[in-house]
């Protein structure tokens, strides 16, 4: 999990691929299919029951996306929670290539598609604002304290394969009671549990 274009999604593709793991994107059960992507929300209980019932047909899943208001049920659901921050300017570069990509320059050129875009794009930059209402960082720091597993963080503009193999490494170390276990740069953070 972290902030829109923090690379949850491509690191849990590659741990899916890597471990033969189902993958289950949170956004797939967030949304529903519209013909402007990514407009229509589903309520909280339709999708967590969604999400539910798809991992519940496989013994081994990995979950990637923002579970935050899916409910208190997800706090418990999980061995390991991944969290990565990476640098605001990296992140919206990434949002900015990643919809030219997705749906090339129409994001510019339709009046309807360009407001969405500038919308979304002035959202995901306040992920860092600890005062913003939306999901921001503080906001994910709290869900995560609550949660009964490990928690891993990876902090900083690390390739796919750093990312797998930090993992490796930190899962290698054994067993060990619920904590965080900061990854990459150090960085000042008011989390208690760092």
């Amino acid at each position: 999990m972290g902030a829109s274009c923090a690379g949850s999604t491509t690191l849990g593709n590659a741990l899916s691929e890597k471990l033969g793991m189902r993958y289950f994107d949170t956004d797939d059960f967030f949304w529903e299919r519209s013909d402007v992507p990514y407009t229509v929300r589903r309520d909280a209980p339709m999708r967590s029951g969604m999400l539910q019932e798809a991992i519940s047909r496989t013994d081994d899943y990995i979950i990637g996306g923002s579970l935050i208001s899916w409910g208190e049920q997800w706090l418990s659901m999980f061995d390991l929670v991944v969290f990565l921050h990476v640098p605001k300017e990296i992140r919206m570069q990434r949002l900015v290539n990643r919809e030219l990509e997705r749906y090339g320059d129409i994001i510019y050129s339709d009046p309807e598609r360009s407001h969405l875009f500038r919308e979304f794009y002035e959202w995901a930059s306040k992920y860092d604002d600890r005062d913003f209402t939306g999901r921001n960082i503080r906001v994910h720091e709290e869900w995560l304290n609550k949660v009964s597993c490990r928690v891993i963080e990876i902090r900083g503009d690390t390739t796919v394969e750093e990312r797998v193999r930090q993992l490796e490494a930190a899962v290698g170390e054994g067993d060990r009671p619920p904590q965080v276990l900061r990854l990459g740069p150090s960085r000042p953070c008011s989390n208690p549990r760092e």
